[in-house]
């Protein structure tokens, strides 16, 4: 389900007080960066990805390439940020009404 601009505008409020919890370097995205993205976002449901080392066409493209991959959405990006969430089975975080 999409989200619409009034959800990602909240998540992003949220998002604010956050810190990186995931960091892609040089190396780019492997496996093992995506399944610790994928474990993230099960237990935290929005979290910021630091994406240091890319021009900007190649931080867009691991930003959909991470997007695919874990099922998540992009719910904003600045300079070298993603902020991603995906819907845990807990639940966490309410969002308003579409």
């Amino acid at each position: 389900m999409p989200l619409t601009s009034k959800q990602k505008r909240h998540l992003r409020a949220l998002a604010h007080k956050l810190k990186p919890v995931v960091m892609i370097g040089n190396a780019g995205l492997s496996e093992g960066v995506i399944s610790e993205i994928d474990g993230r976002l099960a237990h935290h449901e929005l979290i910021k990805v630091r994406l240091g080392g890319m021009e900007r066409d190649e931080r867009s493209a691991t930003i959909d390439e991470i997007c695919q991959k874990t099922a998540s959405e992009l719910v904003g990006s600045i300079g070298h940020i993603g902020i991603f969430y995906r819907v845990s089975e807990q639940k966490l975080i309410a969002l308003p009404k579409a």
